[in-house]
Order: C-alpha cells, then structure tokens, then sequence
C-alpha cells in the first residue's frame, strides 16, 4: 500500500466529504465575522487594545481546534474572563495580564489531569437548563447597547436581518442563512450610503499577525503572589464556562467529548495565547450556537477556520470588514439568543408537572448570572441549592416502623429510606427506648448507610438500649454499610 493511500486510511470520513467542507468553511466565516464585534467589546472591557482581544481569538481558536476535547466548539476571548483580568490589568500594567494568562492556563491543564472534569457530573439538569436560558438573556441583553441611541435605519436593518435568517432556510440550507444576512445588509448600508454604526467604530483592526514573546514583568515571587489569584480565578471560570458549552453541544449533537481532553486543551490554548500576547479566553457559548446550532458545523475544521479566517479578515480585508453594520452582527446574535433559549422549560405545562425544588433551581441560577453576568457563579449558586434541596427531599425518606412479637419478647424495627447526615439526625428519637422489650432488633435490609453520621446514630441508639439493659441487634446490612458500619461503629464516641 502507498504512503498516500495509508494515509487516506488514516483520515477523517469528513474529509473527503465535499458537503461537509462546504459546510464547515462557511460556518467558519460567519463565526469569524461574528468574533470581531465581540473580541473588541471584550478588549474594552478588559481594558486593552483592540488587537490583543482578536489576537486572542485568533490564537484560542487555532489552538483549541488541534488539542481540545470538543469538536466544533469555538473558543476565544470572552467577557467572562475579561471580567475577572480587568481589574489585575488596571492596577498592575498589561504585563501582569499576560503572566495571568499563562499561569491561568499551566493551571488548567492541572485541574485536567486531577479530572475537574468529573465534577460535571453534580451539575443536575434544572442547573443546566438554568445555564443555557440565562446564557440567551445575557446574548440578547448584549445587543442591547447596540440598540440604543442609535440611527433610525438600525431598526429595519435588524429586523431585515432576522426575516432573512428566518426565511432563508425555506430556500436553501447550502449557505448559511446569517452569511446570507450579513453580506445583503452589508451590500444594502453600502450601496445607499446608509450612515450607522459600524464593526469599524469598535476600534481600529489589527494589520499584522501577533509574535510571540515572554511576559514583560520581573520574574519574582512578588509578582507570583499578585498574578496567582486572578490566574487561579480565570482557570476555573474559563473551565466551567468551556465544559458547561461542551457538555450543550454533546447534548445538541447527541454526541459524546472527551471533557479532560477539553480541561488540558483549554490550558493549552491560554499558554499559546499569553506568549503571542493576546488576553486569554474560553468556550464562547454564542459563536458556538452559531457554529453548531445555526451552520450544522460538526468538526474541528469550522473551529480552525473561524480563527484563521478571523486574522484574514482583519489583516487582509480590514476596510472591508470595518463597513459591516453593527445591525447585522446584531440580528445573528438575537436569533442565536432565541434559538439557544429552552422554551420549553418554561411552558407552563412542564411548568405544572416539574417539582418545586427544580423550578426553583432554574429560576435562581438564571437570576444569579444575568445579576453578577458570571456563568460560573450562576452554575455553582444553582449546583449548591439543588443539592440543599435534593438532601431535604431525601432526609424525609428515613422512616422507621415496629413490630412487637406477640409473646412480647422482641420488637423489630424495620428502617426504609437512605441513611446519611440529614436523615440520621431525626433517627435517635424515633425509638421507645423505656417501654421496648428487652431484644431490639434493628433491620436495615431496605436501607443504606452512607456516612459516619448514620453510624454515630446507630451507635447512640444502641447506647441509649444498654443503659436499660436491654440488647440490640442490626440486621440485613448491605456489603457497603456492613463494611463502613464495622469500620466505624464504637470509635465515634461524643460525636453524637
């Protein structure tokens, strides 16, 4: 066999799938036209030039395309992370920002390896649904500057825009319908000199590629101690932020990604990216929307694309680029906001079936990150809460039933439910300690133990039998409850 011919052995199916580039490439040109409005209000929020903000862009989504975990996943600088360097950025000088990024990134690829992944796994669903509703409100109240104090023309435009990407599809799905949206909006504010707000009155495009370069700060444990925080701050939003989006696309595209793969490769990008002095970044929720959701990108290659076809763009097509109107980048991004939102999950028939604690939890997470505009926040506060509410519902499953032997020489107890700190607590006083027989038999063949609360619980009630000479025996233990009760059982004296 041929080297050539071994190597199409070795190659993805997609490759030589002419649909799928197709696909593939122009989904990579609308994310890249729809990263330049957003990489430069990051910039500014992070307070830097607008360069180092595409820079940025440019290098994480390169980067992540080669070693992240999640195919079509865009990655680039995100306000998210801009919020959390800006204030290192401000009191200490552009270089400390750049260590940050660095150091951010060493300490992802460590949280990776030491399988922060796995924690996904206690995000429940009502979180996630959360998640995703207050990302679409944050999208849509990102456009809203846009649309304010702003020429009258704006508003046809927009709404021109999204009649286009709605009506598009009808016609044909070989384009995408937001390609097709930006190019006519942008051909139509061109030809009739119609005067609004433009990508180029973000700032000014960069015109060169970046070079790479160490951080311009003093290399002390002083400055360690000043960068630490906000790196350690920056890591774990970045990859909560990255495996939340990771986890959405695997759900969209029913597929599964390796998420410490993604950990390591977010790590990766953030390295790369200090050394060509851009401002780090993470998973982009709504670029990916767009990439995903909106073009049907599946690859690595529409990743790729949107980074590389974002420097081209700038470097090679600036004046160009800078006369899209703002009102057509607008309309991609409110119909990403529409389509990411889950409407179902506030019909008021699943409203009606789903149980209060869940509701709850999805309300409070999507107020807690549209009030602090922080996912990372919001996934936590909500993760927190519907633990809180899911050990209430389960500490009320603890019950405890007796049976007293006719010729009244023994009374069993039979215990249902799970046994853990929360259900234990009320377990001691659920027994007639004065008037019991003199054999107590406790059953826990239809529960489990699960803490050493649990067992400190057994052993008071035991306690409290022996001072009434009276005997207790525990039966129907399972193998793990039999193991950490006989671990445990007498040696937690006073912890009761």
């Amino acid at each position: 066999m041929s080297p050539a011919a071994r190597l199409r052995g070795l190659e993805p199916d997609w490759l030589s799938d002419p649909k799928v580039w197709r696909t593939e490439v122009l989904a990579g040109l609308v994310v890249a036209l729809a990263l330049i409005p957003e990489a430069i209000s990051f910039s500014i929020i992070a307070g830097v030039d607008p360069a180092i903000g595409l820079f940025a862009s440019f290098t994480m989504a390169v980067t992540i395309a080669i070693v992240g975990g999640r195919r079509a996943m865009i990655s680039a600088a995100t306000g998210a992370v801009a919020l959390v360097i800006a204030p290192l950025n401000r009191e200490h000088g552009f270089g400390y920002l750049v260590a940050a990024v660095i150091l951010a990134g060493a300490f992802q690829i460590v949280l990776g390896m030491l399988g922060v992944a796995k924690l996904m796994r206690f995000v429940p669903r009502s979180v996630m649904v959360g998640f995703v509703n207050a990302l679409a409100i944050l999208i849509f109240m990102a456009q809203v500057p846009e649309m304010t104090d702003v020429p009258w023309p704006v508003y046809p435009l927009i709404v021109g825009g999204l009649v286009l990407m709605v009506l598009f599809p009808k016609v044909t799905t070989v384009i995408p319908a937001p390609l097709v949206s930006i190019v006519v909006l942008t051909v139509l504010t061109v030809a009739a000199g119609i005067a609004v707000p433009t990508v180029g009155d973000k700032g000014a495009l960069p015109s060169s590629l970046p070079t790479p370069g160490l951080p311009d700060v003093p290399f002390t444990l002083d400055t360690l101690t000043v960068v630490a925080p906000y790196a350690f701050a920056m890591a774990l939003v970045g990859l909560m932020e990255s495996l939340m989006t990771a986890k959405l696309v695997d759900d969209i595209t029913d597929t599964r990604s390796n998420k410490t793969r993604e950990s390591i490769g977010q790590g990766i990008a953030n390295i790369v990216t200090g050394f060509f002095g851009g401002m780090g970044g993470c998973a982009m929720i709504g670029q990916t929307m767009i990439n995903v959701r909106v073009s049907g990108a599946r690859t690595r290659l529409s990743t790729f694309l949107a980074g590389a076809f974002l420097m081209v763009l700038c470097i090679a097509f600036g004046p160009v680029v800078s006369d899209l109107p703002m009102a057509a980048l607008v309309a991609v991004m409110v119909m990403v906001s529409f389509g990411t939102f889950d409407w179902h999950s506030i019909a008021p028939r699943t409203l009606r079936r789903m149980p209060a604690g869940e509701i709850t939890v999805m309300v409070l997470t999507v107020a807690v990150v549209v009030a602090t505009h922080n996912l990372a926040i919001g996934v936590v506060v909500g993760s927190l809460t519907a633990m809180v509410v899911f050990a209430k519902r389960v500490a009320h499953l603890a019950e405890v039933t007796a049976v007293v032997d006719p010729d009244g020489s023994e009374v069993v107890y039979r215990v249902t439910g799970e046994l853990f700190f929360a259900s234990s607590n009320d377990l001691v006083t659920q027994f007639d300690y004065a008037t019991d027989p003199d054999r107590v038999v406790i059953d826990l063949s239809a529960t489990h133990i699960w803490d050493a609360s649990s067992v400190a619980a057994l052993d008071a009630i035991e306690t409290k039998y022996a001072q009434r000479g009276k005997t207790v025996e525990i039966t129907g233990l399972n193998d793990p409850s039999a193991h950490l009760h006989g671990k445990l059982s007498g040696e937690l004296a006073g912890s009761h």
